[in-house]
């Protein structure tokens, strides 16, 4: 099989195997946790995108990989990474955390599709080789990038949910425990 088929398969497969792995073990113990708390997951699994670099490093990947995709996906993961990282160390501060993981998952979905695109336009799948050391990166870590941007931004937008009592009968919990016996 040519490169060029072999790459698409690989991406495929990566996004399912993905999506596999983090609907079994990574969404339900999100879904667990506070929203603080699950984002702060997500922060940190963007925080080690300051890897992207690696597209830029001569011996790691060929000197023939498209420039326009390199140089964009290097810098756009980076800034992403830094983002991620502003926000983890602003926990404490509510408003600011809140305001980098806005930006770090608005930046960073935006660098992944602008990286599919360069991909596309500078004919990647033939180069695929080029990649190198690096070709792990879209085959298995951008999918985790993407479904988790995905989420996250869905859980940013998505109304929260008042917790309603639970009812017993006529009665809530709460009254069950004042009535005496």
């Amino acid at each position: 099989m040519s490169p060029q088929i072999i790459f698409p398969i690989h991406l495929v497969l990566g996004y399912v195997a993905c999506l596999l792995w983090f609907s079994v073990f990574l969404l339900p113990k999100l879904k667990s946790r506070s929203r603080f708390q699950a984002q702060r997951v997500i922060a940190t699994i963007h925080s080690f995108r300051f890897f992207g670099l690696v597209f830029l490093i001569p011996g790691i990947v060929g000197p023939h990989l498209p420039a326009g995709f390199a140089t964009f996906a290097a810098y756009g993961d980076f800034t992403t990474g830094v983002l991620a990282i502003l926000a983890l160390l602003m926990a404490r501060i509510r408003p600011l955390f809140w305001f980098f993981v806005v930006a770090f998952n608005l930046v960073g979905t935006v660098d992944l599709f602008d990286a599919y695109y360069n991909a596309v336009r500078g004919g990647l799948p033939a180069l695929a080789g080029q990649l190198g050391a690096a070709y792990v990166i879209p085959i298995i870590y951008v999918p985790v990038l993407m479904i988790t941007h995905f989420v996250a931004l869905y859980w940013l937008v998505r109304p929260q949910l008042q917790a309603a009592p639970v009812l017993i009968g006529d009665a809530t919990q709460s009254q069950l425990r004042s009535t005496p016996l």
